[in-house]
């Protein structure tokens, strides 16, 4: 069993960042990725541009060059992945951790490959694992995902695409130029009020000229292996339809956190319970960094703002140490 001052649970930008901020303070650490490096970010959509610009997605001040003001996916999978390759970090993939236990002063991290202690834990898992799934049936058929990848694969076909965020409405618009017959299935009256400034007015001309078909206020009743069926404002509708993206958001993977220990909010939010001043959860030595702390309000929590992260987390636990070592 090897034993570090630190190990931080995600290998995202934030993950990276505690791991960075961790060597330089000369913290022993490691950091445990389930997947490749920046899991997450490979996961996005091949063609899937930032809202943020490349100098807020920087972290420890080393600089994000792209081709335009806001980078796109391969661009920082590039930034990030040179990172922890020329700063050598020790950074363990496609490892998963299993449980968390406290032991005294030490944690227990058990993993599908190996055994660690540490005296602090920090929790970067983000909350793209678990999609905010529609519960109806059919949402199981094969033809239903809750994730989008290339445009190239809906060409031709009617592509039913559920959800009013950034990530429905880029699928829509990149799926219906690549040929594909795409019709929008939105909650509320509206695209999302959140949806890049740059990409709404896109989305809104293409529904009013009536390339795009989109339904308002409306929620599938029910997918079938040839038909999507909707209530609409208007009553039932049926559609033919060969493939659903159901985009309508992701959450952090709550079972975990409670299994940690940490506690959530009792409404609808499960906000974690932390110190913003320090990130120490409710549990002494565990802390989280980065969207994981936002809850349900995934939207809050950024890349950019969540970059101060690592220091704060880093400067208490040194604190905590020497707190220890002067009794």
């Amino acid at each position: 069993m090897q034993d570090f001052d630190v190990a931080i649970i995600g290998g995202g930008p934030i993950g990276i960042a505690c791991g960075l901020e961790a060597k330089k303070r000369g913290l022993s650490y490691i950091i445990i990725e389930k997947g490749p490096i920046v899991n997450s970010l490979f996961n996005y959509p091949i063609n899937m541009q930032f809202f943020s610009s490349s100098e807020k997605l920087e972290i420890d001040g080393i600089p994000f060059i792209s081709k335009e003001a806001k980078p796109k996916r391969n661009e920082a999978l590039e930034y990030y992945r040179r990172i922890v390759t020329s700063n050598n970090l020790d950074i363990h993939l496609f490892e998963k951790v299993i449980s968390v236990e406290k032991e005294g002063d030490w944690f227990q991290l058990d993993t599908d490959k190996d055994r660690y202690r540490a005296k602090n834990v920090v929790v970067a898992t983000g909350f793209y694992d678990l999609p905010n799934r529609i519960n109806v049936a059919g949402e199981d058929l094969p033809k239903v995902s809750h994730y989008y990848k290339d445009p190239h694969f809906y060409a031709s076909q009617k592509l039913a695409v559920i959800g009013a965020s950034n990530s429905a409405i880029d699928a829509a618009l990149e799926c219906w130029r690549k040929g594909a017959e795409v019709t929008l299935i939105i909650r509320g009256p509206e695209v999302g009020p959140r949806v890049k400034y740059w990409v709404r007015p896109d989305i809104i001309n293409r529904i009013e000229e009536g390339s795009i078909k989109a339904y308002y206020n409306s929620r599938v009743k029910e997918i079938t292996p040839k038909e999507i069926i909707i209530d609409t404002t208007e009553g039932e509708t049926i559609l033919e339809n060969d493939f659903v993206l159901a985009l309508t958001g992701y959450m952090p993977n709550f079972a975990f956190l409670e299994k940690l220990g940490i506690a959530l909010s009792d409404d609808a939010k499960h906000i974690p319970s932390y110190n913003p001043e320090t990130m120490e959860t409710n549990v002494p030595g565990l802390f989280l960094a980065g969207v994981i702390c936002g809850g349900m309000e995934t939207h809050k929590w950024f890349i950019e703002n969540s970059r101060i992260h690592a220091p704060i987390i880093m400067d208490a636990i040194l604190k905590k140490e020497d707190s220890s070592q002067n009794k």
